[in-house]
């Protein structure tokens, strides 16, 4: 990458692994459990021409949210962090002020894709997701496929709110790309407010396996849909390493795109979505 523009991975994950918290790791992904630090990323992305990194919860903890605080402090490459605070809690308003004193804390996620439908339609969810706009932060959509409906109702009750969708939804890759999942992606793209983060698709392959060509169908349909200016990149590391290595993962998105392309997708949109010019 030749260019001066800054490039950003903009979704990937630290953790001291912890087999109780963490059991979400089966045994199909027994090679991630250990620990990833950032000084286990730091010479990966120094590799691959990557100045930056959003580093995303991956447990919903207030503790998971300090962690990676902290390691955005002790590391200049972190430029930011999507955190997770308990949306759900009558105290949400007063624990996202605590932590937006922080200038690294960047946004918020919850993990809706264990929820049962109909938890982004509560009230409670919804009255938290009102109070991040008094801190200027952003949400992280984390659904599966058959959830988009319910991401579609949320940002249009939401106008003025930034979103970005985690991982396209998850699609199942190996079948192909499905009509209603791509009808739901141009749908929720019509809303100006959210963006979509290519990443999290080399995990969504059966068994692991696929080629660059299977994911091609995807990555059309998501341009499409949001245009080449609400498109991040996004390694997904260290659970894309399942079933790929991150430079794998990298070229995915730099042999889809012209060179024209790749600066907004590889770091400018991030810097632009998560405010992190500066930083």
């Amino acid at each position: 990458m030749t260019d001066n523009a800054m490039y950003i991975d903009a979704h990937q994950h630290f953790w001291q692994y912890d087999p109780q918290r963490d059991g979400w790791i089966d045994d199909s992904m027994k090679a991630i459990r250990r620990d990833f630090m950032p000084s286990d990323l730091k010479p990966v992305l120094r590799e691959h021409g990557i100045q930056g990194c959003i580093a995303v919860q991956a447990s919903q903890s207030e503790d998971e949210t300090r962690f990676l605080l902290e390691c955005a402090r002790e590391h200049a490459f972190i430029k930011g962090v999507t955190g997770w605070v308990d949306l759900l809690s009558d105290k949400a308003g007063e624990r996202l002020e605590h932590f937006s004193e922080n200038v690294f804390f960047r946004g918020v996620r919850h993990i809706v894709q264990a929820e049962p439908d109909g938890f982004m339609s509560r009230p409670d969810f919804r009255r938290g997701i009102t109070a991040l706009k008094d801190f200027g932060l952003t949400y992280d959509i984390l659904v599966h496929a058959h959830q988009l409906p319910e991401a579609i109702a949320l940002v249009r009750q939401f106008p003025a709110q930034p979103f970005v969708l985690d991982h396209i939804a998850k699609p199942a890759v190996s079948k192909g790309v499905d009509r209603i999942w791509a009808g739901h992606i141009r749908e929720l793209a019509q809303c100006g407010n959210v963006y979509c983060k290519v990443s999290g698709m080399v995990t969504e392959t059966e068994g692991y396996c696929w080629e660059q060509g299977d994911f091609e169908p995807f990555l059309e349909a998501v341009t499409e849909a949001f245009g080449t200016d609400r498109i991040m990149f996004g390694s997904d590391w260290p659970v894309c390493l399942v079933a790929a290595r991150y430079g794998e993962v990298v070229r995915l998105v730099r042999n889809f795109y012209s060179e024209d392309e790749l600066p907004g997708i590889m770091g400018q949109n991030a810097v632009k979505f998560y405010g992190i010019s500066g930083i």
